[in-house]
């Protein structure tokens, strides 16, 4: 009877723990979900900027950033004071060019370092390339070819029931011509659905980085912020576009990134795993953003105001340049002409000798300026090695 007892008060107790037990793992998940509930609630303080239950406004966490914001193919950095603008290069392929390919590629190098009054970066990116834009890409075109190849074969159907036996030909040769290319086709898309499968093929990418900062302009504490943006723009764009040119003296290729490409490039650098799955040109092709559309953007139409002013000022520097080198060689001309007139005034007075030096001498003077014009405009050749310059 006692042990009954004892058996019955264990059991009442242990019944008693775990209620407890229960009702203490309800409250901890009910007090957890509330402190969830009130992190993600947001308030707004009394300077307009948003700020989090834990006290951090969004100005806070944007001073984390090295950029304010991405406007007009610039990234604005440094609460407006430094406006930066990215070029992307396409190299050359160094190592398979020959002696001569390699020096003109070197001196071209070096003549572009040599422009340069302002500082620049260098900067390298490695990414994981896309294929699977690439593959979509050829299954785009091997539907076309596969519709191709039925309108051929309705147009070989025609013929032959008209009889037309030269059309019902030549559409067989095109016919075959276009089934060897789909074959092509589809064994490359095949090959890279493969490639793409075992591993990751890596693209590396390669930016010159200009920055320019308002100080530059001077005072600007009578001018507003869009005639900051206007100028910052303008003198950016006109260097860059001064480097691609020289640039392309030693093959390189270069283009100046607009908005969505920065956007691209930064999201990249701030999120080197994600970068990968979740693309950023996939959500901006979406037109999430996009309210309606407008006519042709703002900034194309300043890019090629700039461009139109270049080669304006270029047009007018050449033709300037071609007037006075005119000029010159007519005066050098017509005082060649006035010296033989001159001298064949006194052949009377001259021996013969005497005559045929001096005019001997006056062809040689004319000819040693020619030379040494021709010389001035030939260029000084560049040492080999480093460059000194620095960037």
């Amino acid at each position: 009877m006692d042990l009954a007892n004892t058996l019955e008060i264990l059991i009442i107790v242990l019944v008693c723990i775990i209620f407890v037990l229960l009702v203490a793992y309800v409250l901890i998940l009910f007090k957890n979900k509330k402190e969830e509930n009130a992190s993600r609630r947001i308030t707004s303080d009394g300077s307009g900027h948003q700020k989090t239950s834990t006290g951090l406004s969004n100005l806070a966490i944007k001073q984390f950033m090295e950029f304010d914001e991405v406007k007009d193919s610039m990234i604005v950095r440094k609460n407006r004071t430094q406006f930066v603008m990215v070029i992307k290069c396409k190299g050359v392929n160094y190592d398979l060019m020959s002696e001569e390919e390699k020096v003109a590629v070197e001196a071209g190098f070096v003549q572009f370092l040599n422009i340069l009054r302002y500082p620049v970066q260098l900067y390298v990116q490695t990414t994981s390339l896309n294929l699977k834009d690439i593959i979509s890409g050829y299954s785009e075109r091997l539907k076309a070819m596969q519709m191709e190849i039925q309108k051929i074969e309705s147009d070989m159907q025609d013929a032959k029931q008209k009889g037309n036996t030269r059309l019902y030909n030549r559409l067989g040769y095109e016919k075959r011509r276009k089934e060897n290319t789909l074959e092509y086709t589809a064994d490359i898309s095949d090959y890279i659905s493969k490639l793409s499968l075992n591993q990751n093929v890596l693209q590396q990418k390669s930016y010159i980085v200009i920055s320019y900062y308002a100080s530059e302009i001077g005072n600007i504490q009578n001018i507003s912020k869009d005639e900051i943006d206007n100028l910052c723009f303008s003198e950016l764009y006109t260097r860059a576009q001064t480097i691609i040119h020289a640039l392309s003296s030693s093959g390189v290729t270069g283009k100046v990134l607009d908005s969505e490409e920065l956007a691209e490039l930064l999201y990249a650098a701030y999120n080197r795993d994600e970068s990968e799955v979740i693309q950023l040109s996939k959500a901006l092709d979406a037109e999430y953003d996009a309210l309606y559309s407008t006519g042709k953007d703002v900034l194309e139409k300043r890019k090629a105001a700039i461009n139109e002013k270049i080669e304006k000022e270029a047009i007018d520097l050449a033709t300037e340049s071609i007037t006075k080198a005119d000029e010159k060689i007519r005066n050098q001309q017509r005082i060649m002409e006035k010296a033989m007139e001159i001298v064949g005034e006194y052949k009377d007075q001259m021996s013969d000798s005497l005559y045929e030096e001096t005019i001997n001498e006056i062809s040689n003077s004319k000819n040693e300026k020619e030379k040494s014009q021709e010389n001035t405009n030939v260029k000084t050749p560049v040492r080999r090695g480093r460059p000194k310059t620095q960037v």
